[in-house]
């Protein structure tokens, strides 16, 4: 009854707060580029952070320079203003200052600047004067109403359908405010479903996400190693939803012999490192399978004989051709009223 009543307090606060920007345009404020937003419902593992290197890598392939604007959560060091991740010649922060995903984008993503810090339209000025920004990629930015938007993508799935606004559920706002977005990327498996769940949420534009576990990539090194079905692995996630990473281990055919979640943007120390290394050599298991975004947390790090592999998780938006043709007209139609 508690959090049911805090959970309404909440989600009135979170409609309040929308309302009140969109009464006056001038309260947010308007970068010199096109802004692409992709952002979620809920709070932590809807996916956001392939999506955006998805986009990147679209937007870059066509001939944009896109920069990527992120809050950074989880930096250990936080600066006022700007921290340059990578200006997309080279990665100049580590993970203390730039942030976990920050990081992984940048690393994952060369010529594409990467920047981090709570005043997201600095950071954008920056990307457009000194590091010639043709387009900006908004990262977790559905709710970041200080920065005007010109595409607003939500990243969603069948659990945004169920769920309830914080603290009883993980929704950052209620259900209803998903008819504000300009197209819905959906985590499914087929297009009916996808259909089907942007209709529940009132969202006429639908694209289908669709999830692969890629080859894994040895820290710190990056080479790729092929891990044989039959050997046993041992799997350590700290994300938001880690039994799906576990899950996706399972199903893509490796022997997962044991498991250690740890909370989202978790700072691995030695305590854990030991306890990671101890439990993996009692499952007989002779590789840790870990995220990306894990593995610049734990890069590093002395496991003993264990080696520690990467396991990326890569996204395609389908009908992929539907989906360029839609964003870049978007980004067209901004681009000429800017």
């Amino acid at each position: 009854m508690i959090l049911r009543a805090a959970s309404s307090i909440y989600a009135a606060a979170a409609s309040w707060r929308r309302r009140w920007y969109s009464r006056d345009p001038a309260r947010s404020r308007t970068l010199g580029r096109p802004v692409i937003s992709v952002g979620s419902l809920s709070v932590g593992g809807a996916g956001k952070t392939p999506v955006v290197a998805y986009i990147a890598r679209l937007l870059a392939k066509h001939g944009e320079r896109p920069a990527i604007l992120s809050r950074g959560y989880g930096r250990r060091t936080v600066h006022d203003g700007v921290t340059v991740v990578s200006d997309g010649a080279a990665v100049l922060a580590g993970v203390d200052l730039a942030g976990d995903e920050p990081l992984m984008l940048a690393r994952a993503l060369p010529g594409v600047p990467v920047l981090v810090g709570a005043n997201r339209y600095l950071s954008g000025r920056t990307a457009e004067e000194k590091l010639g920004a043709s387009v900006h990629l908004l990262d977790d930015g559905f709710q970041h109403f200080q920065l005007r938007r010109d595409v607003d993508l939500l990243v969603t799935g069948e659990e945004d359908l169920t769920d309830t606004p914080l603290p009883g559920g993980r929704l950052r706002e209620p259900r209803l405010a998903a008819r504000h977005a300009d197209a819905a990327l959906v985590h499914a498996s087929y297009g009916a479903e996808a259909e089907r769940i942007a209709r529940v949420l009132g969202i006429a534009t639908v694209f289908r996400v669709e999830r692969t576990l890629g080859v894994p990539r040895l820290i710190p090194s990056g080479d790729t190693v092929i891990v044989p079905t039959d050997e046993p692995v041992f799997g350590v996630a700290g994300i938001a939803k880690p039994d799906a990473f576990f899950t996706g281990l399972a199903s893509a055919g490796w022997r997962v012999a044991g498991t250690m979640k740890f909370p989202d943007h978790h700072i691995f120390t030695d305590r854990d490192v030991a306890r990671i290394t101890a439990a993996a050599q009692a499952a007989g298991a002779t590789i840790v399978m870990t995220t990306e975004k894990d593995a610049v947390r734990l890069e590093g790090r002395n496991l003993g004989t264990l080696s520690v592999a990467a396991v990326p998780l890569t996204i395609i938006v389908e009908p992929a051709s539907s989906f360029a043709a839609w964003l870049f007209d978007r980004v067209q139609a901004a681009r000429s009223k800017k």
